[in-house]
Parts: structure tokens; C-alpha cells; sequence
């Protein structure tokens, strides 16, 4: 059997789909926003299907304060409140995870980043090829000729997998090591991580070309002349900070267990339940067939019914994408 391993990012995938449906929320007859559990099983079972993985783990945040916050107390501080619906999702997303006897991986002190770029390393030392399930772009730093993204479907566009060359080519850059020189010097708005006030991506991409990497941009910052020289001697210790805080760590204390991970038969009888409960009918009935008996309800959403083998992104929509080479 072809040794392939999937981790997936379980938070960027479950706000991905639950904003993807929030025009036209999935509601139970009780009223239940399923969104986020309609969108992520979708993409879990797209996955199976198609990529047809080896090996799989989900790993998630955890409520606990990591490393970052402590070095930097406004890390991801501009991010709104979670909203209440993917809250209470996230019992029953584990729980679907759980039924389909995929091991669920977090740890209190690391961030899902971490996690999932300490199993890669240790699946690739195994033999594995390894694909991050992510669309997050910091994951690039991690990327190496049997470590790659995989960036699910989204919006009618096809999944994309980025390699050396692909990453490389994103950022403009020689090497995916640079990835986190460009953060620590452009920022990442969406972390909070603040980067060197007015260096935007062109041109940390520029100082790389020319200096190949953060600390020796900031070594030579007395050459740069006129008001981005004055930019980057100022901006020293923001940088520095910047690039430790977009570095993935590699040496959580996790552990890939190759039986652990491997993928194995469903919890049928679980599945059952949680999609009755959810009300995922025509979901449930094509996964587990006639056995499959939802509840009767007087719910208005109808759930789409796609012909065999067609793939879909997270809105539903009819995409082409082939399996992995």
C-alpha cells in the first residue's frame, strides 16, 4: 500500500466551511446551525474518496495560552470572538472525526501549526508522503520534496497541491526556508504578527533576493538608503520577534504511530447516530446506505444530491480535481 498521510488543520477547515454556507446556513428542525459540520465532513469523506490517504490525523487548538503569547501578548489579538455556531460545533466535528476512527491530535502549550509540522517531519523520516491539509500559507515553510500542501476546494476553484517549486514561486522566493524571513519581515495580518512597519511582501521579497535572509538584511541595514533603510533600522526587534513567531515548531512531544493513523473501518453504528441527530439525510444514505434511516422533520433545507463520483467544494458547487499523482 502506497504510504501517503493526511493532516489536517481542523480549525482552518472548520471556519472555511462554515463561512462558505453563511448565506444559506443549514438549519435543523430545531433550529441548529450545521454549517460547519456539513462542510467539514464533506471535505473529510472528498478526501478518503479521492486522495485515498494511507494514514490520517486531525489536529486541533487547544484554549491554552502557547510560547507566541507570552513573547508577544497581542498575537492573534485582532481576531474577532468565534462565533457561538462554530462552538458548539466542534463537540460534534470531534465526534464525527472519532466515528470514522481518525485520531484527533492536540496538545495545550502548541498551536494545530505545530503539531501537524512535528508529525510531518516524523512521517517523512518514516517513508511517507505527507500532506498538510490546510489553506493557511505559513504551512509553506514546512514544504519539502515528501512534505507538501494540500489546499482543499474552495469557491468553485479546484484543490491545489504546493510542493518546493509551487511555495517558491508564491512568495517569491529561492527557498521555502525563506518563507518565515518574509513574514518576519512583512508581517502576517492575519496572526497579528506586526513584522517591520512599512515592508510589504514586495519588498522583504526584494531584501531576500539580494541579501538571502532576515538576519542579514538586518546586518546590512546601514546600506539601505533613504526612508525603507530608516524603515528596517528601526524595525529590528519587531522583525526578529516577527520571524519567531511565524517559525513552526518541529519538536512538539507528539508522536506518529503508524497503526495509530491508519485509516480503519467506520463506527457505522456512531455515524448513524450523529448524522440522524444533525440531520444529514442524504449524507447519511450515501454513506451508509439503506441501513441509514433519518428521523422524519419538517426541516425546509434540502441537502443536494450529487451523481456518483462528482467532487465538490465546501458551497456545494461541482468541481473537477483529480486524485494525487
Amino acid at each position: 500500500m502506497e504510504k501517503k498521510v493526511f493532516l489536517l488543520d481542523a480549525f482552518a477547515l472548520v471556519f472555511r466551511a462554515y463561512y462558505a454556507l453563511i448565506r444559506s446556513p443549514r438549519l435543523t428542525s430545531k433550529g441548529k446551525n450545521t454549517n460547519a459540520q456539513f462542510g467539514f465532513t464533506n471535505a473529510l469523506i472528498d478526501l478518503i474518496n479521492k486522495q485515498k490517504p494511507s494514514h490520517m490525523a486531525v489536529c486541533f487548538d487547544t484554549a491554552a495560552p502557547t510560547e507566541r503569547h507570552t513573547d508577544f501578548a497581542d498575537y492573534k489579538a485582532n481576531r474577532q470572538e468565534t462565533p457561538e455556531d462554530i462552538l458548539e460545533a466542534v463537540p460534534d466535528i470531534k465526534r464525527i472525526i472519532q466515528a470514522f476512527n481518525i485520531p484527533i491530535v492536540a496538545l495545550d502549550g502548541y498551536e494545530a501549526d505545530d503539531v501537524i509540522g512535528t508529525l510531518s517531519k516524523q512521517a517523512e523520516k518514516a517513508g511517507y508522503d505527507v500532506y498538510m491539509v490546510t489553506p493557511d500559507k505559513d504551512y509553506g515553510q514546512l514544504v519539502s520534496e515528501r512534505i507538501k500542501i494540500y489546499k482543499p476546494a474552495y469557491g468553485g476553484n479546484d484543490a491545489e497541491v504546493l510542493g518546493p517549486a509551487e511555495v517558491c514561486a508564491k512568495w517569491n522566493i529561492q527557498d521555502v526556508s525563506q518563507v518565515i524571513d518574509m513574514l518576519g519581515m512583512m508581517g502576517d495580518a492575519v496572526d497579528n504578527i506586526p513584522g517591520i512597519p512599512g515592508v510589504g511582501e514586495k519588498t522583504a521579497a526584494k531584501f531576500l533576493q539580494e541579501y538571502g535572509s532576515l538576519e542579514n538584511t538586518l546586518a546590512n541595514a546601514d546600506t539601505i538608503k533613504g526612508a525603507m533603510g530608516e524603515k528596517v533600522r528601526k524595525g529590528k526587534e519587531l522583525a526578529i520577534l516577527s520571524k519567531k513567531l511565524a517559525t513552526i515548531i518541529t519538536s512538539v512531544p507528539v508522536e506518529f504511530h503508524e497503526e495509530d493513523f491508519k485509516l480503519k473501518e467506520w463506527n457505522k453504528d456512531e455515524l448513524k447516530n450523529i448524522f440522524s441527530e444533525l440531520e444529514f439525510r442524504t449524507l447519511g444514505k450515501r454513506l451508509l446506505g439503506e441501513e441509514f434511516t433519518p428521523p422524519p422533520s419538517s426541516r425546509s433545507v434540502v441537502e443536494k444530491e450529487m451523481p456518483q463520483g462528482v467532487q465538490t467544494d465546501l458551497f456545494g458547487n461541482i468541481i473537477s480535481s483529480a486524485p494525487i499523482p
